[in-house]
């Protein structure tokens, strides 16, 4: 089986729909230009239908990017079909992601129709969708809670009506991974021809699972990882980017490969996060600002000796420029000494022992002692040369 991984980034889409993060489509091309530099394979430009403004942001991202699809969203409507084929006609690799509601609670709740009325609407989407492009991804919303045969039934028909890309979202984050995989493995299993087609994630956040739950996904047969950037998106958010990809590098023994350009992801985190105006919580995995920062005595001694021993990923790896290493209350005399070090003093042992004490009395009154409180400590406590 292949074992490259495409990354599919709904940034665009997924993520603009978090309250206060809309786009503008000037926005909308930095961001997706920046996406094509980190080497995604899909950007999923937004839902042509819902507006004017998100069909000319579609319609202009398609026309900027020239190595990567493009892919725009609709509902199993022919309208909202094909106002994303006219949306995405300038790509290079345009697709159309459209689908429908399968679990008893939205066939039943929100649909409120019939699982046979389903089968039908699912195959006449995806062939509708076949007259605009040839590249068609299905999705079955709240596969998740869907139950498996019927499931495999609706893939089967998305299947044999010609999608390129089946996606199985976990709409809610409700699956726990181990869930998750034999969903994914079942269709593998029962799905005839489903070999020749692309098995995709589309996890949420809701308990914490997204990218759990997509890595399981890939080790039982799927091959594109929807997500975004932060792992921002409804509610809880989606699967994160960053976390998927640094995965599976760590982890190279799984021997699955992405596209992704792994210096640029702290970049573009950064770019997500200040024009969507989205703060990135400080220990975020891989890209929050405490993700290489080292307070702790213990810790701290640990990677000044060897940094392997606290960190497995280097912050180059990810566009970071270096750890830190942060002076606090329960930091030791070897951090001390070592950023003192970076300020150019050397301190004797029995000079480290001093600043030491008094280093102490003022890290219990502030938080994080900074670098002007370390010269004021050194030109208290010692007679030195060094100039600052």
């Amino acid at each position: 089986m292949n074992n490259r991984i495409q990354i599919f980034d709904t940034t665009l889409r997924d993520g603009e729909q978090v309250p206060g993060c809309g786009l503008s489509k000037n926005e909308k091309i930095t961001i997706a230009k920046a996406l094509e530099e980190l080497g995604v394979d899909v950007i999923e430009a937004g839902f042509p239908i819902s507006s004017p403004g998100d069909f000319q942001s579609v319609e202009a991202v398609s026309k900027e990017v020239k190595d990567v699809t493009v892919c725009a969203l609709s509902r199993a409507v022919e309208k909202d079909i094909e106002v994303a084929a006219d949306a995405v006609k300038h790509a290079k690799r345009p697709r159309i992601h459209t689908g429908i509601g399968t679990s008893d609670q939205h066939v039943f709740t929100k649909i409120k129709t019939t699982r046979e009325d389903i089968l039908l609407r699912a195959e006449r989407c995806v062939k509708y969708a076949k007259k605009f492009v040839e590249d068609v991804e299905f999705y079955a919303e709240d596969a998740g809670r869907t139950d498996n045969e019927f499931l495999a039934k609706v893939i089967q028909v998305a299947v044999n009506a010609g999608a390129t890309v089946v996606n199985i979202p976990d709409t809610t984050g409700y699956c726990l991974p181990e869930e998750y995989g034999k969903k994914i493995k079942f269709l593998c299993d029962n799905v005839i021809g489903i070999e020749n087609v692309a098995i995709s994630t589309h996890c949420h956040n809701d308990l914490g699972l997204a990218t759990a739950n997509s890595i399981e996904a890939i080790k039982n047969g799927a091959r594109q990882v929807e997500c975004t950037i932060n792992g921002i998106g409804e509610r809880a958010g989606n699967t994160s980017l960053e976390e998927v990809v640094m995965i599976l590098k760590k982890h190279n023994w799984l021997n699955y490969q992405t596209g992704i350009d792994s210096t640029k992801i702290y970049p573009m985190s950064q770019l997500v996060s200040s024009t969507m105006n989205m703060p990135v919580q400080p220990n975020k995995a891989i890209v929050g600002s405490n993700a290489f920062a080292h307070s702790s005595g213990i810790h701290q001694d640990g990677v000044i000796k060897n940094r392997d021993n606290y960190e497995i990923i280097a912050p180059e790896e990810v566009g970071v420029d270096e750890s830190s290493i942060i002076l606090t209350a329960r930091s030791g005399r070897a951090a001390l000494n070592f950023r003192m070090g970076k300020l150019g003093v050397q301190l004797s042992k029995d000079e480290l022992e001093t600043v030491y004490e008094k280093f102490l009395e003022v890290a219990d009154r502030v938080s994080v002692v900074n670098d002007a409180e370390l010269k004021s400590l050194v030109s208290q406590y010692l007679i030195t040369n060094t100039n600052f």
